[in-house]
């Protein structure tokens, strides 16, 4: 999937995706367009184990497995022991899925067993635990701090993937060094430590795939921000397959005036998608495992006067869901606002004058651009946060698949 692999983790790559039935792909789908074209061109969606709950729940059955090549399994958590356990035991391994009657008699149900049978329609499929997240980082710094730490937690993390037919392992520290949730550990020696818990957990990987006759995937979600710095990004890209860069979160509730969540370009000096990218093929991170991330979700204010139709106005409320908006449910605000485009960000927003509400988000046009920047500059492909936020049609993703690979 990347060039710079031993010979060893090449034979079993060949292998496992042999075994995964990826030389006959259904035809169209993303895995297949990736491969004809030559290059990595990665589709990855999180999925959030918690979209089954609420009046529009999103189950794994939902998931259209033909524009994906891979699925991270949003989240794992950290015991006090310091090992790898299950985010949410119900829904992980217990939920009966409506029509699934011959799931009463397997070993698990839930997301996991779904998973599996997502993956018998879609051989070339591929998921991956992600670990931590936002709100489950804090216990990070004590897992990498020494070699038996490391080497308990990497080892209850393998057990449950091996387990539960997982391919890899997605690691989301939020952030070595400290920069994520407050009240989170955070040590000087955060960014050694975490170099030492990859190349462990690579070691560990490797010496699974040789046991079981396949490659193992192992990647992280990486920040946009100034916590890069905390990253030793020239010793860890060798351990990766790639890097998912949330390029997203430029702005939200906590900015002093209303702007664009995700720009894919902006003037010098300012954040954006295409900036914040550079930074990783700066530090000599190879582009094609450089993955792009995606927002589909929209950041919205309150109280936002009408000068420059909204943007870059101070504001003094949050709408929605502290400001945050699915695109999904942004049908109930878009008939009655004007969507706006920034020629310079690439991105549109939306605004009305009378409710005083202004919505940074991406919709299929400006996905599509990103997707295609991702193609054009030779990157690993496009990671989506995350899946349950599109809407019933798939409009994003499919513009993601159109952008990465041309139209049908």
């Amino acid at each position: 999937m990347h060039l710079n692999i031993t010979l060893q983790r090449a034979a079993l790559l060949a292998a496992g995706l042999a075994s995964a039935g990826l030389v006959s792909l259904l035809a169209g789908g993303a895995a297949t367009q990736a491969q004809e074209s030559g290059a990595p061109l990665r589709v990855i969606g999180y999925y959030a184990s918690w979209d089954i709950y609420g009046a529009a729940a999103y189950g794994v059955d939902d998931i259209p497995g033909d524009l994906l090549t891979h699925i991270n399994y949003a989240f794992i958590n950290i015991s006090e022991e310091g090992e790898c356990i299950l985010g949410d035991p119900w829904a992980d391994i217990e939920l009966p899925y409506p029509g699934d009657e011959a799931g009463a008699g397997a070993e698990f149900q839930g997301h996991f067993r779904q998973f599996q049978l997502l993956k018998a329609r879609y051989p070339h499929l591929q998921t991956l635990m992600s670990v931590g997240g936002w709100t489950w980082s804090g216990r990070f710094s004590d897992v990498a701090l020494t070699e038996d730490s490391r080497r308990v937690f990497i080892d209850s993390c393998l057990a449950l993937m091996t387990r539960y037919g997982f391919d890899g392992i997605d690691l989301d520290w939020e952030y070595p060094g400290g920069g994520g949730l407050e009240g989170n550990v955070a040590r000087p020696e955060d960014t050694d430590n975490f170099t030492a818990l990859l190349a462990d957990f690579r070691a560990a990987l490797d010496a699974q795939g040789a046991q079981d006759g396949r490659a193992y995937l192992l990647t992280i979600a990486a920040p946009a921000g100034n916590q890069v710095r905390q990253y030793d990004l020239a010793a860890i890209h060798p351990l990766l397959d790639w890097l998912n860069v949330m390029t997203y979160d430029f702005n939200g509730g906590w900015s002093d005036r209303t702007g664009f969540n995700a720009p894919l370009t902006a003037p010098a000096g300012e954040p954006s998608v295409a900036a914040s990218l550079q930074i990783y093929l700066d530090a000599g991170v190879p582009a094609d495992k450089v993955v792009m991330g995606v927002p589909f979700y929209g950041r919205g204010w309150g109280g936002v006067p009408a000068e420059n139709d909204g943007l870059g106005q101070p504001f003094t409320r949050l709408p929605g869901d502290q400001g945050s908006f699915k695109y999904r449910e942004l049908g109930d605000f878009i008939p009655g606002m004007t969507r706006y485009w920034s020629e310079e960000a690439q991105v549109p927003w939306l605004y009305n004058a009378t409710t005083q509400i202004m919505i940074s988000y991406d919709d299929p046009e400006s996905l599509a651009l990103k997707a295609a920047y991702a193609r054009e500059h030779g990157l690993g492909g496009v990671m989506i946060w995350e899946l349950g936020s599109d809407d019933a049609g798939h409009s994003l993703l499919s513009a993601v698949n159109e952008g990465l690979y041309g139209a049908d």
